[in-house]
């Protein structure tokens, strides 16, 4: 199975987008396919009619110094003659060149015949490079690691449920799911030092192991309330600087917040928040644990983070206006997920979910919060059933 061949949701969306007359920008971290996904849809961009010629595509990559160099003060005439009869630039890694927001601004501006195309593994540091300059001139999209429903487009539904168990230990990445026999040590590359990488490139980590530490701790806490508080407690860190350490792991798209649901209940939890991560298998490689699901205690935060990691892949993927959250009173009172629909016209609708992988295990949902909020939806999901979750709008 080759990565390549595998299909990416957001494809045709950045494709359609690419002749708008505006930049495309692609974050997500390292080794999730950004470049095969450009890649891709540039070689369908040739067999086309009228047809891109490969002489009027220019690929760049950030991370080699004279590419760097030659987008120094950048200016028109000196686009035009690094484009060349260009129609389309790529630029992989651009977050490394310092100047890129105000090179993507002028082509767009004043070179309108080309269109660009830039991706980077370093979100915050793209973002921060090109938010004021490409204001209005850019459609960002976010790339993850493979999907439930990629996989399923790309072999079935069946084959995709029977290897529910392995996706719970190895996860979505492209190259471990494409390399059976080799999850273990490819994970234990990624969630090393290669995972942080462009965190530690950016100066602003001045403890490496202090991240790692905090890293761990979040993924001992997979589907329960997380306190920085206790965990700077563990990890011999003050709150701040826990936070900050916590903010950027979600910049690089390694963690994601679930903040807690409060509106209408007086107990209700105010300002509890819940982490998750990315990929299933970037989680248990920080632990160092890839034993079986049917050896393992951990089996319930397990499929808790599959199910609520593919979920916001699914969401993000199809731009839908959908605010999440957990919910919890001080009481014990809890349901793992819910999603508040803002689609215009639809008032305030709630669905709750609770996520179960022993099909033995029934669903209660709490009668206190379904008599304060308009729950339209209730569900509990299992592996017999994931695809209603993930599949379905």
């Amino acid at each position: 199975m080759k990565a390549n061949l595998i299909p990416r949701e957001i494809k045709g969306t950045v494709k359609n987008k690419l002749f708008k007359n505006k930049a495309i920008i692609i974050y997500g971290p390292r080794q999730v396919g950004k470049t095969t996904l450009v890649e891709t849809i540039l070689a369908e961009l040739k067999e086309e009619p009228p047809g891109i010629k490969s002489s009027e595509i220019t690929i760049l990559n950030g991370d080699d110094s004279d590419v760097r160099e030659l987008f120094e003060k950048p200016n028109v005439v000196k686009l035009k003659n690094l484009i060349g009869g260009g129609k389309i630039l790529f630029i992989d890694e651009a977050q490394r060149i310092p100047e890129i927001g105000i090179a993507i601004k002028i082509i767009v501006d004043r070179i309108k015949s080309v269109r660009v195309i830039a991706s980077g593994s370093s979100s915050f540091q793209l973002s921060r490079a090109t938010k004021e300059p490409l204001t209005g001139r850019a459609y960002e999209f976010n790339l993850f690691p493979l999907t439930f429903a990629e996989m399923v487009k790309h072999t079935s539904l069946l084959e995709e449920k029977r290897h529910l168990e392995k996706r719970l230990i190895y996860g979505y990445y492209p190259e471990v799911v494409t390399t059976p026999g080799e999850e273990r040590d490819l994970l234990r590359l990624l969630s090393g030092s290669y995972l942080y990488r462009d965190l530690f490139m950016l100066g602003t980590v001045s403890r490496p192991e202090l991240l790692e530490k905090i890293t761990k701790a979040l993924s001992l806490q997979v589907g329960s309330e997380v306190s920085t508080i206790e965990i700077g407690q563990l990890v011999g860190a003050d709150r701040a600087t826990v936070e900050k350490y916590i903010n950027l792991l979600e910049k690089a798209f390694i963690v994601f917040k679930l903040p807690a649901l409060k509106r209408n209940v007086r107990n209700e939890i105010k300002k509890g928040k819940k982490y998750y991560f990315y990929d299933n298998g970037i989680r248990n490689a920080v632990i160092n644990n890839f034993t079986g699901i049917n050896s393992r205690n951990d089996v319930g935060h397990l499929w808790e983070n599959f199910c609520v990691s593919e979920r916001v892949k699914y969401l993000a993927y199809r731009q839908l206006n959908v605010e999440k959250y957990f919910w919890r009173t001080t009481q014990q009172q809890e349901i793992d997920y819910i999603e508040e629909n803002l689609e215009a016209g639809k008032g305030k609708e709630f669905a709750a979910f609770e996520f179960k992988f022993n099909p033995l295990k029934k669903v209660k949902f709490s009668k206190t919060f379904l008599g304060s909020y308009q729950v339209k939806l209730k569900k509990g999901i299992y592996p017999s059933n994931i695809e209603e979750f993930i599949l379905s709008p």
